[in-house]
């Protein structure tokens, strides 16, 4: 009986990843929103719900902890419970990101710029976490390279954008407005960089997936 209740945890810890990933999927998605519409209201309250998963991390990291230590896990549930672990960190620290980006939606002037499209890649982002949490669940080591695959992808365009705020900021005189102007562009290309920090802890999920199941670090770096 003590193994079936063991056995049990594995599969309540599992579903639990999943339904953080979904919470912060949820937040994520919340602040792109915000970003595009200038929303406040749905900013602060994404800011204000960061607690609740920090919160949820605590206790999913205890859960990992106490089957480490109460239990006496084969080398493939070891890695399991280590992957999960592994995971919450990164699904916690998307959440950190997607707070940030709702913080930005509360001043930027996403108009003056308005060949950057955040939405797309925030979209195309999404698409790599998404997709990462679903590997998980399903132990599909085939769709966790084909996710990571994609980074690259959005190194470029990441790296796009950002070359084209640069350089729009150095070709034009601002005159007057230059401090607001280079507020705003700070804010922008913060904003870039953390897409691309998200789709970073996508990739992480998924070297974590490999890992599990397979015992290979190759994505690991």
């Amino acid at each position: 009986m003590p193994r079936v209740d063991y056995q049990r945890k594995l599969r309540v810890l599992r579903a639990d990843v999943v339904e953080m990933g979904e919470i912060v999927l949820g937040r994520y998605d919340g602040a792109l929103s915000a970003l595009e519409t200038k929303d406040e209201e749905l900013a602060r309250e994404i800011i204000e719900g960061d607690d609740e998963i920090n919160e949820r991390y605590l206790e999913l990291e205890a859960d990992c902890i106490d089957l480490f230590a109460l239990q006496q896990p084969v080398a493939s549930d070891l890695r399991f419970i280590a992957a999960s672990f592994k995971i919450l960190t990164d699904l916690e620290r998307i959440g950190d990101l997607a707070t940030n980006l709702a913080g930005y939606a509360l001043d930027a002037e996403r108009e003056r710029y308005p060949e950057v499209d955040i939405r797309h890649i925030g979209e195309r982002v999404r698409a790599m976490v998404a997709d990462a949490i679903d590997a998980y669940d399903r132990d599909d080591v085939g769709a966790a390279r084909e996710v990571a695959l994609r980074d690259d992808d959005i190194d470029r365009l990441c790296e796009t954008a950002s070359e084209t705020v640069v350089a729009d900021l150095l070709r034009t005189n601002y005159g007057d407005e230059s401090a607001a102007i280079l507020e705003d562009t700070s804010r922008l290309l913060l904003t870039i960089r953390d897409l691309e920090r998200v789709a970073d802890h996508a990739v992480n999920v998924c070297a974590r997936i490999v890992y599990m199941v397979e015992h290979d670090d190759e994505l690991i770096y």
